[in-house]
């Protein structure tokens, strides 16, 4: 499998893109008014605390106040339920509830991190439980955990890497570690850097606590390139191309400040893994991102084998549909369904990872008869998910033969992200026809003579509309103004909206 990221820099505005054998995977953007804020850390003051919702509202200094769960208030480290031998995963098993109130109060401060960016009306979602992530660990300040991320599925190496960080952690440490993907086959060297970056890292930030004011931010994740070379560039990563002269280098710095004393064979992989983009075709449109990015808006997806999906997103969920569309099979229904099933398992994973669609997800597979063509495509769609760096979660067919499925949510969605609710339809993705529309003025026109006094009317809406009235509903209109005993005079305006009209009393 061949994997690039690519870096596309203007004045405003950074795109990273993951590229696999030819097709983009995944889309991340930063813009620089508008930079998301998850994993920076602040110094916070409750504002209110809820009893009903268990939870507070704390100013961090955003234009929204933050929302923070009792679920994510640390509570002490005796009450974390770990200790050194336990697992990443040891971290979200759910603790016994105590009241938020037990656990803030209003005006105290507090210090927290941003675990979800602010997403339509809702502001950004803390935590308590501070984690500093360097290229090859997480530090967890106030947790007694080593663990091993999921990914490195081999026994000895998470073994072994859980070893070095117990006997590379600083002495009569009450602190935790999580050993990230990237660090498989990583030398003790390796680990003891990023170990000594983290700890200046958070001291840094505890000397930042006693004299920062409230919504002072005390750490800042790195910039969007930065963040990509330290969190998307694995070994099977072959290029990281970047557009900008500038970022390249800035990027080729940070790669010799990241990586100190690991040996030059270390340093110079990763450099050469580096490369500046000089030509002249944009970036992106070499690689064809540009129009991967447009057909990610739509909402079909064409399959294939000729069959499509069907995205919907909502405030709620989002909900997949597939469809056989064109492809009829060679053999019979039940095959013909299940070819077009597995196909789409495949795309919906990418499509979710590319859209950046998370929350609760519905997909509605064509109906299977045999139970083993089930298995096949769930386990297709679980296989496919692999790959995503956000936390899946898949459940088996309902009895109305839907999967549903959890993705986790951190940001807005590419949907989101680019676009805005339509001035024309306020998001309902329909408009009143013009016939519609013309029967509702007539209505309105009634009701104005009844109400007030007036010799004529004007009535201003948009071009089709008027159109439509004055051409196929003239004779109705001769007939209104009998009936009425008022002249009305029509008149378009390109600045109306196909919904919208003014009736005026002359």
């Amino acid at each position: 499998m061949s994997e690039e990221i690519l870096v596309n820099v203007t004045p405003r505005e950074t795109r990273v893109a993951v590229v696999e054998n030819g097709m983009l995977q995944e889309l991340h953007i930063e813009r620089g008014w508008r930079r998301g804020v998850v994993g920076n850390v602040y110094k916070g003051r409750v504002q209110r605390v809820m009893p009903g919702m268990q939870a507070a509202f704390v100013e961090i200094g955003l234009e929204r106040t933050a929302f923070l769960h009792a679920n994510d208030v640390m509570r002490g480290l005796q009450e974390s339920g770990t200790d050194a031998a336990g697992e990443a995963d040891a971290l979200s098993v759910p603790m016994p509830a105590r009241p938020v109130t037990e656990l803030l109060r209003d005006g105290q401060d507090v210090v927290v991190q941003v675990v979800k960016d602010p997403i339509g009306t809702k502001g950004a979602r803390l935590t308590t439980q501070i984690s500093i992530p360097s290229r090859y660990l997480v530090l967890l300040p106030q947790s007694r955990v080593i663990g091993v991320s999921a990914r490195i599925e081999d026994d000895a190496e998470r073994q072994r890497l859980k070893a070095l960080v117990s006997e590379l952690a600083p002495a009569g440490s009450q602190q935790g570690y999580i050993v990230r993907t990237n660090a498989e086959g990583q030398p003790a060297e390796a680990l003891a850097e990023d170990i000594a970056y983290l700890q200046r890292a958070w001291a840094l930030i505890e000397r930042q606590v006693a004299t920062a004011g409230v919504g002072a931010c005390l750490y800042e994740d790195l910039t969007l390139p930065m963040r990509a070379v330290r969190d998307l560039l694995r070994r099977d990563v072959e290029k990281v191309r970047v557009d900008s002269r500038e970022t390249y280098e800035r990027l080729r710095a940070f790669a010799a400040q990241y990586m100190p004393g690991q040996g030059v064979e270390a340093q110079s992989g990763l450099a050469g893994k580096l490369e500046h983009y000089a030509g002249e075709r944009p970036i992106f449109d070499l690689y064809g991102v540009e129009d991967e990015i447009q057909r990610a808006l739509d909402k079909e997806v064409p399959l294939k084998s000729g069959g499509y999906l069907v995205i919907d997103q909502t405030e709620a969920m989002t909900t997949v549909d597939v469809n056989t569309g064109s492809f009829v099979g060679q053999r019979n229904l039940e095959e013909t369904v299940y070819r077009t099933n597995l196909e789409a398992a495949q795309s919906v994973a990418r499509q979710l990872r590319l859209r950046n669609l998370g929350g609760i997800v519905i997909i509605d597979f064509i109906d299977m008869v045999d139970e083993e063509h089930r298995r096949q495509v769930l386990r297709t769609l679980e296989k496919s998910l692999a790959k995503d760096h956000a936390k899946t979660t898949v459940y088996d067919f309902s009895p109305l033969g839907l999967v549903e499925m959890t993705r986790k949510r951190t940001v807005d969605s590419l949907q989101r992200q680019l676009s805005e609710t339509c001035h024309e339809c306020g998001g309902r993705g329909t408009l009143k026809t013009a016939e519609t529309v013309t029967y509702e003025i007539f209505r309105e026109i009634v009701r104005a003579v009844r109400q007030f006094e007036a010799q004529r009317l004007l009535v201003i809406a948009s071009p089709r509309v008027v159109v439509r009235i004055t051409e196929e509903e003239s004779a109705a209109v001769a007939e209104l103004e009998e009936f009425l005993g008022k002249s009305i005079r029509f008149q378009a305006d390109d600045q109306y909206q196909q919904e919208q009209f003014d009736v005026v009393l002359l």
